[in-house]
């Protein structure tokens, strides 16, 4: 239960970086890509600070989680409208799902791409309430915790790079074409 009210909280901010990402795509001629490159800049700063805090987690004594979350609907809220990570991930999918087609569309495009991410989400959390929700998952996860966190430490980390090696260059004016 805690888990489907923290997925109900962040669900608002795949909205929000999924809209914004859209924007980006759809947009960017129109808008410029300099706020584009300094949100990907803030982006991959976040996901280096919030993979250095997995990388570097420590066991709490005795059988405590090594994360908890207290009031999930109030901290999904929160990490979802506040994590930008959102924006890199929906920016690479819709760049992978649309990009060559992204000259063609105007911003009344945008409601319809962002109703069908809507649906994936909504089928996506579905299916994670159901695997994290299961027993052996959960089983395995606490048994590896400490690992798993870690992982995914350095996964964002990998992430960051890659979101700050897109961005730094535009920001610095060497970014070739």
């Amino acid at each position: 239960m805690a888990g489907l009210r923290f997925i109900a909280g962040h669900f608002a901010g795949d909205i929000l970086w999924s809209a914004l990402a859209l924007v980006a795509i759809v947009g960017a001629h129109v808008i410029g890509e300099t706020v584009f490159d300094v949100l990907g800049a803030a982006c991959g700063l976040y996901l280096g600070w919030l993979g250095w805090t997995a990388l570097t987690a420590r066991r709490r004594e005795g059988r405590a989680a090594v994360m908890t979350v207290d009031r999930p609907l109030r901290r999904g809220l929160i990490f979802g409208l506040t994590n930008p990570k959102g924006y890199p991930v929906a920016l690479a999918t819709f760049t992978a799902l649309i990009g060559t087609a992204a000259t063609s569309l105007d911003f009344m495009s945008l409601p319809p791409l962002l109703l069908a991410a809507i649906g994936g989400f909504v089928a996506g959390y579905v299916i994670l309430i159901a695997v994290i929700g299961a027993a052996p998952v959960r089983r395995l996860y606490r048994a590896h915790e400490l690992a798993i966190v870690r992982a995914s430490g350095l996964l964002f980390i990998g992430f960051a790079v890659q979101a700050l090696w897109h961005a730094v260059p535009g920001l610095l004016g060497t970014r070739r074409i």
